[in-house]
């Protein structure tokens, strides 16, 4: 297998673009695919503060590497989510990361600012894992990124992420979703700006340039993402992509091209004036947020006023490994 660009060895095929790449070309092919990514849809601006939603996951890790090379300031935040042994890992590598590179790494303790975790909080508010996940997820990283005035706050969805939440969507016709499924959700009512640049490479290009890399991620699954209907999305997606290569992309990217604006006016309609939570402050329709809500089912108690939400953590030194994960 020889590289399309060069002719020299190739480490990978993308079927979808019928080309092979060498380890040189490749990294290129994922820094241009980003940056048409940003530049398409006016994601980031040169000057912006960018603040990067960080797992520990190949994702985030390979987005935010991508965003430093790029010429993009960029700080991580991380939210430890006390699910066991799998948020003491993660929370290792997205430290490692930021340490081997001098990255800012800001962290939210969620146990230890709120009082709860969540299997706790999902049982106590009678929520799935990931929905009690999601929500307090959404509620920390959007209150960090406002607090420490960044102008953008970045996650780590990919193409295989955007395509399987937009098949979801569109099996249950949740049109009020598909009117705000974009790549840019830009920032209102108290909301920062939310962008989206790994939305034209798929998982296993991320998992590649993370190995190509050097970066260190976590490979295993949430634990308590057993079941999620968002998996068998993608598992029923990946089989039509083996058999028709660009289907994801022509799916995601013709929905956006040609069906997104047919849906935003219902999305707009449905996004009633906001007020202030009474207890935290955060935008909301109810008189309390549904985060504070959850707090208080699970039994736990908002810090004090003033009490920032995340912390700049301190990095010691990082502990040697080989890197970890394959192509898949």
């Amino acid at each position: 297998m020889k590289c399309t660009v060069c002719k020299g060895p190739a480490i990978i095929d993308i079927r979808r673009h019928n080309a092979n790449f060498c380890t040189e070309h490749f990294l290129e092919q994922c820094k241009r695919q980003v940056t048409k990514a940003i530049d398409e849809f006016d994601m980031i601006g040169t000057d912006d503060r960018v603040l990067v939603a960080v797992s520990g996951g190949k994702d985030s890790l390979a987005v935010w590497d991508l965003l430093v090379e790029l010429g993009y300031r960029a700080d991580g935040l991380y939210i430890g989510l006390g699910i066991g042994d799998y948020s003491d890992v993660s929370g290792t590598y997205a430290r490692d990361f930021a340490a081997e590179r001098g990255l800012t790494l800001l962290e939210v303790d969620l146990p230890g600012t709120y009082g709860y975790d969540i299997p706790t909080g999902s049982r106590a508010a009678r929520r799935a894992p990931c929905s009690a996940c999601g929500l307090s997820k959404r509620h920390l990283f959007d209150r960090a990124a406002l607090e420490g005035a960044y102008d953008v706050l970045v996650t780590g969805h990919n193409l295989d992420d955007e395509a399987a939440v937009l098949f979801g969507n569109t099996l249950h016709w949740h049109t009020e979703y598909l009117g705000r499924q974009l790549p840019v959700l830009p920032a209102r009512d108290g909301f920062p700006r939310k962008v989206k640049p790994l939305v034209r490479l798929t998982e296993r290009e991320t998992a590649a340039y993370c190995v190509v890399r050097g970066i260190d991620y976590l490979v295993e699954e949430c634990p308590m993402a057993a079941g999620n209907r968002h998996l068998t999305y993608k598992a029923a997606l990946n089989d039509i992509e083996k058999a028709s290569p660009g289907a994801k992309h022509s799916f995601y990217f013709g929905f956006l091209d040609r069906a997104a604006a047919h849906f935003a006016p219902e999305a707009e309609s449905d996004r009633v004036e906001l007020g202030a939570c009474t207890s935290c402050g955060a935008p909301t329709t109810a008189e309390v947020c549904a985060f504070c809500r959850l707090v208080d089912r699970a039994g736990g108690a908002l810090p004090e006023a003033g009490t920032p939400t995340a912390v700049a953590v301190e990095l010691g030194p990082t502990r040697a490994g080989a890197t970890s994960g394959a192509v898949r």
